[in-house]
């Protein structure tokens, strides 16, 4: 895994995206592909029919960004209705899919860490990138995601980061594409910006997204076409998995979580509390919660399950810890518990 530089106005950074990276995003189409046929019954040519209604909406909310879009196309040798698909893919699958993810936020000894595995199908491990963006209009930013897609998980130089777990709903509605919207929060300057995102854009599907930034400052929003459900520190610790349990989003909306969901969330929980009071924390430590294999094949660092339909398999493709304090990213591409090499970025403060 190597970090991709990307700087200039939104079109030049997709040019060098999508020329960089064309191999990768014309794999990911693939994937996505065959992830639609097997949810949603759906092929590519139908799939990006369904996508082209988000387009409008991201023209309200967002509309510098489909420029980075239109230049990802041009540079990977695709159409923008390509990348929209490959970007509007929650929305497109979920419904049906669900991937895994556990995350947490920790404020400790003076330092915010935020840190994630990301849990998804075997067959898009290859088709990771680490971003690292320099925009004409926007503080440097770092997003570990897929391929031709415009964020995911990440920080910027500001401290602003977010994670990401994946909830499997019915709903969907006017908002940002939840990637989309990760990248406008990677793009804030402060929580306060970062929040509005879910409060005032909306986000089109339910999803969570943790967020937090270097002054200590940590949320859970459990974002949907509505208001989001809000979830804040205990004892410095925020932790969610793949169902939604915010009250106030709970009796609005109906999620289908997988059965592995509430017992990582129970784990996190659990080896989160059992750090001992002022002990140091490192990267170290934070990735041997993500390396957990307790309750095995339904843990924080998940395998291959051979008991698991095919289509239904979810591994964990990479585990990122985050110390936003000292705007740190190190990521662990592959099972953090196997990964011998990390790759490491640290942003000058904004």
């Amino acid at each position: 895994m190597r970090l991709t530089h990307l700087s200039g106005s939104r079109r030049q950074i997709g040019l060098e995206h999508g020329r960089t990276h064309a191999p990768l995003i014309h794999a990911s189409i693939s994937v996505y592909d065959r992830l639609f046929r097997d949810f949603v019954g759906l092929d590519w040519g139908q799939a990006r029919t369904k996508a082209a209604r988000f387009g409008a909406m991201i023209e309200q909310r967002f509309p510098a960004i489909l420029e980075e879009m239109a230049g990802i196309a041009e540079g990977a040798g695709l159409e923008l209705a390509d990348i929209l698909t490959l970007n509007c893919r929650s929305e497109i699958s979920l419904t049906q899919a669900s991937g895994g993810c556990s995350a947490f936020a920790l404020q400790c000894n003076e330092n915010q860490w935020l840190a994630q595995n990301w849990d998804w199908r075997a067959d898009q491990l290859d088709n990771v990138v680490a971003l690292h963006i320099e925009g004409d209009d926007a503080a440097p930013l770092v997003s570990i995601g897929e391929a031709g897609m415009v964020a995911k998980i990440g920080m910027n130089a500001h401290g602003v980061g977010v994670c990401l777990n994946a909830i499997r709903s019915q709903t969907c509605g006017e908002g940002l594409p939840i990637h989309v919207a990760l990248r406008k929060i990677l793009e804030s300057p402060d929580p306060a910006s970062a929040h509005a995102v879910a409060t005032l854009d909306r986000v089109c599907s339910p999803a969570h997204f943790l967020v937090a930034n270097a002054a200590g400052q940590a949320t859970g929003l459990e974002v949907h076409p509505g208001e989001p459900g809000m979830l804040s520190p205990r004892g410095g610790v925020v932790t969610h998995t793949n169902h939604l349990y915010a009250a106030a989003v709970t009796c609005q909306l109906e999620d289908f979580p997988r059965p592995d969901s509430r017992p990582r969330l129970a784990r996190l929980d659990a080896l989160l509390s059992e750090l001992p009071e002022g002990a140091p924390v490192d990267e170290e430590r934070l990735f041997g919660i993500l390396s957990d294999h307790h309750g095995h094949p339904l843990s924080i660092c998940r395998h291959f399950n051979p008991d698991q339909p095919a289509e239904e398999r979810m591994e964990t493709l990479f585990g990122v810890v985050m110390n936003l304090t000292e705007r740190r990213l190190t990521l662990r591409h592959g099972k953090p518990c196997e990964s011998e090499t990390t790759l490491e970025v640290t942003l000058p403060a904004a």
